[in-house]
C-alpha cells in the first residue's frame, strides 16, 4: 500500500504541474507571471514590504541580508538526519560575491540593502537540454497528436507542416521560455535549434535574436540540430553555415532509424565538429542493438580523435537501459576516460536510465527540460528542481543526505555542502548567480519542489523579487 500511495502522489504532483504550466501557456503569461502563479502566496509575500523588481535592482554594489546558507550536516551516529543552516548577508559587487558576512557582523555603510526573509540560497539551475526554438508555449493550448503507431519519421513529417506556423512567433516564444526558466531558477542552458529544409536557418536567426535580448541575464549554448536527419534532409551545408553563425555544438539524430546509415551519419556529424573545432551533442533515442552499436562507434571515434575528448554529449542514450550491469560498467568507464557526458531528461515510465551507475563511474550527467508544450510533449515545466525531485524518487533518495545530493543533477554538480558536510558553495569571488528558495535546506527544496522567490544571474535580479531592507 505504501508504494501505491507514493506512486499515486507522484502522479498527482506531475498532473498538477502539467495543469499549471498549461494554464500559464493558455493565458499567454510571461515566465515571471507564471512563477507568481505557481509559487502562490508564499512567493508573493516573500518580500515583506516594498519590493525591488528585476527592473529596478540595477545596483552594481549591494547587500542581500538574511540569506540562509547551509553550514553542515547533523548526525545520529553515522546517519545524516538534518542540515544546519545560518543567516548571512551576501555582499555583491560587479556581478560577483565580494564578501559573506555572518549574522550580527558590521555591514559596510553606504551600500544599499535588500531583504531575503531567510530564504535559502541555492546554486544556479542549469537546463542542459531544451528546444527554445520551437514551442506552443505562449500561445493557445494545443495538445500533441496521438503517438500510438507513429514512428519518428511520422513525427518529422508532422513537424514539417508545423514549422511554418511556428516560425513567425518563434523569437517571442523563445523569450517566453527564457522567462519561464529564469522564474524556476535556471539562467544557464543548452538549446538545440532546428537546422532543416523547412526552416533553413530562420529558427537559428530567431533564437539568436532572442538570446541577444537576454545576453545580460541568461547564458545559453546552441546546438545545431538536424531534426529531420543529417543525411535524410541533406543539411550538411546549412549545418556548416550554422557553425559560422556562432553555434557551439554540432547535433545529430538517430543515425540508423532516421538516416539509415549509422556509420556514414556519425562520420558526417563528427567531421563537421572536427573541421570547425566544435563539440557534439547528439539525440540518440534508439533502444535496439543499433543504439548500442552507435554508442560504441561514437566512443571509438572519440578515442581515435583526441580533439573530440571532453567535447561529446549523448542526449537521452536510451540504449543504455538495455545493457547488462557488466556491459554498462565497461561502457561507463570508456565514457569517463573519453570525457563523454550524458544529458538525460530523467524519464519516468518503462525506461529507467542508469544515471547513478554512470555517475559512480565518473561520467558527468546533466539534465534538461527537453520539450516545453510542443508537438512532441505537453509535460515540460522548465523546472530543474523538479528534475532533482524526480531523480531522488526514481533512485530512492528519500533521506536527508541523498535528497541533498540529488540537487547536483540540476546545478551541474555544484552543491552547498560536500559529502562530508563542509561548505563547498558559495565562496567569495564566485559569480553571483543563484536562486532564493522558500525552504529550510536543500533536502527540503528537492523533496517539496519549493517555490523560488528570486533568481540572480551575474549579480542581476532576473526573476522574482526581494524586499527593501
Amino acid at each position: 500500500m505504501l508504494d501505491q500511495t507514493l506512486s499515486h502522489s507522484r502522479r498527482a504532483f506531475l498532473s498538477q504541474t502539467g495543469k499549471l504550466t498549461t494554464a500559464c501557456a493558455v493565458a499567454g503569461l510571461s515566465g515571471a507571471l507564471a512563477h507568481e502563479a505557481s509559487a502562490g502566496s508564499g512567493a508573493s509575500n516573500a518580500a515583506g514590504g516594498a519590493d525591488a523588481s528585476a527592473a529596478t535592482l540595477s545596483d552594481r554594489h549591494y547587500l542581500l541580508t538574511d540569506v540562509r546558507l547551509e553550514e553542515g550536516f547533523e548526525y545520529d551516529g553515522d546517519i545524516v538526519v538534518a542540515t544546519r543552516t545560518a543567516l548571512y548577508a551576501l555582499e555583491i559587487k560587479d556581478g560577483r560575491i565580494a564578501a559573506i558576512h555572518p549574522a550580527g557582523a558590521s555591514l559596510p555603510d553606504g551600500v544599499v540593502r535588500y531583504q531575503t526573509n531567510g530564504h535559502l540560497l541555492l546554486p544556479t539551475m542549469r537546463d542542459m537540454h531544451i528546444h527554445l526554438d520551437k514551442t506552443f508555449y505562449g500561445g493557445p493550448w494545443q495538445a500533441p497528436r496521438p503517438r500510438q503507431g507513429k514512428t519518428i519519421m511520422d513525427m518529422i513529417a508532422l513537424e514539417q507542416k508545423l514549422l511554418p506556423q511556428l516560425l513567425p512567433t518563434s523569437q517571442q516564444r523563445a523569450e517566453g521560455l527564457i522567462a519561464l526558466l529564469q522564474s524556476k531558477g535556471s539562467t544557464v542552458a543548452r538549446s538545440h535549434c532546428n537546422i532543416d529544409p523547412v526552416s533553413g536557418l530562420k529558427s537559428l536567426e530567431h533564437l539568436q535574436r532572442a538570446l541577444e535580448n537576454h545576453k545580460d541575464d541568461f547564458s545559453c549554448e546552441i546546438v545545431a540540430f538536424p531534426q529531420h536527419g543529417l543525411l535524410h534532409s541533406k543539411v550538411d551545408g546549412p549545418m556548416r553555415e550554422a557553425i559560422q553563425m556562432g553555434v557551439e555544438y554540432v547535433g545529430g539524430l538517430d543515425p540508423t532509424i532516421v538516416d539509415g546509415a549509422m556509420e556514414k551519419s556519425l562520420d558526417a556529424m563528427f567531421q563537421i565538429a572536427l573541421d570547425s573545432g566544435k563539440g557534439v551533442d547528439i539525440h540518440l533515442h534508439e533502444t535496439s542493438p543499433a543504439g548500442v552499436a552507435a554508442i560504441n562507434y561514437m566512443i571509438d571515434t572519440v578515442e581515435k580523435n583526441p580533439a573530440l575528448k571532453g567535447k561529446v554529449t549523448i542526449s537521452h542514450a536510451f540504449a543504455l537501459t538495455t545493457l547488462s550491469p557488466e556491459a554498462l560498467n565497461e561502457m561507463a568507464s570508456r565514457f569517463a576516460a573519453s570525457g563523454i557526458t550524458i544529458a538525460s531528461s530523467v524519464p519516468i515510465g518503462s525506461l529507467i536510465m542508469p544515471l547513478p551507475q554512470l555517475s559512480k563511474k565518473g561520467v558527468f550527467v546533466m539534465t534538461g527540460t527537453d520539450s516545453v508544450i510542443d508537438h512532441w510533449s505537453p509535460f515540460g515545466s522548465g523546472d530543474m528542481l523538479e528534475k532533482a525531485y524526480l531523480y531522488a524518487q526514481l533512485y530512492r533518495g528519500s533521506d536527508e543526505f541523498h535528497l541533498s545530493r540529488s540537487l547536483g543533477i540540476a546545478t551541474g554538480g555544484i552543491l552547498p555542502l560536500d559529502d562530508e558536510g563542509s561548505r563547498a558553495w558559495p565562496n567569495v569571488g564566485d559569480e553571483a548567480g543563484f536562486t532564493l528558495v522558500d525552504a529550510s535546506c536543500s533536502a527540503e527544496a528537492v523533496a517539496r519542489v519549493s517555490p523560488r522567490s528570486a533568481t540572480f544571474h551575474k549579480g542581476r535580479l532576473v526573476a522574482g523579487r526581494v524586499g527593501a531592507a
